[in-house]
């Protein structure tokens, strides 16, 4: 019961990745027809992050009191409801007021699942949950594309989403009594399942054993917390920002039309996704941090494809590039968490983690709306390549802290 039910789990994820690229692909088109200025996608995807925010910070005492079948039920609820206002928003001020029902049900369903995954479910398990997202992120603009091609119309695409989105209430529904009972079944992760979870990893990414942290009072003060929080907050800002301005770079600076460029904004996503897929097996045998690492590497590539005088193609094989090289870095981050800093401070980590990467994702993509309305989309490549860059310093110094303490140790 507990395997098929990670299909529930799965599909709830595919619907988190849904709404998360449909912005950046229709917005091309969404800016005319609405009389908008550029930089307003910026200012709607910092809407929907914030109230990312807020919904994680809170889902501990939500799951606490709901469960973590009800508060996902209702979380996907609003989205499917603010998906379909996005449809039929006559103007920008509609679509920012949506934005917030938006962005608080798809922060407690990513904090509910990735919790319930992490407690009930092995390491692996959390990599494919982030490969389902990145299914959703690169449906997303595929059912955009469609439906701008076809019928010239975003509100459509919308309007596609929001029925997936019900769809997806209804079997939530139907399933509802089985989380508390997968959970009773399951139990938390054996101690001996973490050992061997952390039996993968090396001496220059492991402080302690699995267990043997008691909770402390400061979390924050660990060695290489910090600089943790750094990464997540660069690797989700660049995440959020290649997604929303990919489409219109590749408008406005190769000069493509904006079906296409929705179109070639999905293989970004679709890196992610088989990324993360192949990450799932990869790590019974590779640590994290080799993985995330590796991944940083190639995103690095990519984006200095993007940034060279080369014909489109090149520019498809970048997007792709940094779409891999993203795929293992967010899921290895929280796995390492109870490994580097012990499991009895794991659960408010993640959860300062989660808030920090919505920051980013809060904070970044406006920002460089801003710098793209004063100096051009073509500025794009180079704040891709400067996020990424500082998402590999930041993680490389979590290592060397880590390494350090357990040195001195």
């Amino acid at each position: 019961m507990a395997t098929w039910f990670l299909i529930v789990i799965y599909l709830a994820f595919i619907s988190l990745g849904l709404p998360d690229s449909l912005l950046g692909a229709a917005w091309p088109v969404m800016q005319p027809s609405l009389g908008a200025p550029l930089e307003s996608a910026g200012m709607l995807a910092m809407i929907v992050a914030g109230g990312t925010i807020v919904s994680s910070l809170a889902s501990g005492k939500l799951i606490e009191k709901m469960g973590t079948g009800l508060l996902t039920l209702i979380s996907c609820l609003m989205t499917a409801v603010a998906l379909l206002g996005f449809s039929l928003a006559p103007s920008l001020m509609w679509l920012a007021l949506l934005a917030i029902p938006l962005g608080l049900g798809a922060g407690a369903v990513d904090a509910a699942l990735n919790h319930y995954v992490a407690t009930h479910y092995k390491a692996h398990h959390m990599s494919w949950l982030h490969c389902f997202w990145g299914l959703g992120a690169t449906g997303g603009p595929l059912l955009m594309s469609y439906f701008i091609k076809e019928r010239n119309s975003w509100e459509s695409g919308y309007m596609a989403v929001a029925i997936i989105q019900f769809s997806l209430v209804i079997v939530l529904l139907v399933t509802l009594p089985l989380w508390k009972k997968v959970a009773q079944q399951r139990g938390d992760l054996s101690n001996a399942e973490i050992a061997d979870q952390a039996a993968t990893h090396d001496s220059a990414s492991v402080a302690t054993k699995p267990n043997d942290h008691a909770p402390s009072k400061q979390p924050l003060r660990l060695p290489g917390v910090k600089m943790t929080l750094l990464a997540f907050l660069f690797y989700c800002g660049v995440e959020t920002t290649v997604g929303l301005w990919g489409a219109s770079f590749l408008a406005g600076a190769r000069g493509m039309s904006a079906d296409t460029a929705a179109g070639w904004i999905s293989l970004y996503y679709g890196g992610i996704t088989i990324g993360r897929l192949i990450t799932g097996f990869i790590t019974l045998k590779v640590s994290n941090r080799v993985l995330i690492l590796v991944g940083q590497t190639i995103s690095v590539l990519g984006a200095i494809l993007l940034m060279l005088p080369l014909p489109n193609v090149v520019v498809l094989i970048g997007f792709v590039l940094i779409g891999l090289g993203f795929a293992p870095v967010y899921p290895g981050l929280i796995h390492e968490t109870p490994t580097r800093f012990g499991r009895a401070n794991s659960a408010k980590l993640i959860g300062y983690q989660m808030a920090i990467a919505y920051t980013g994702t809060t904070l970044l993509p406006p920002l460089f709306g801003v710098f793209a309305s004063q100096w051009g989309i073509g500025l794009f490549p180079f704040i891709t390549l400067l996020l990424v860059v500082l998402m590999l310093l930041s993680s490389e110094q979590v290592n060397r802290a880590i390494k350090r303490n357990a040195v001195s140790n």
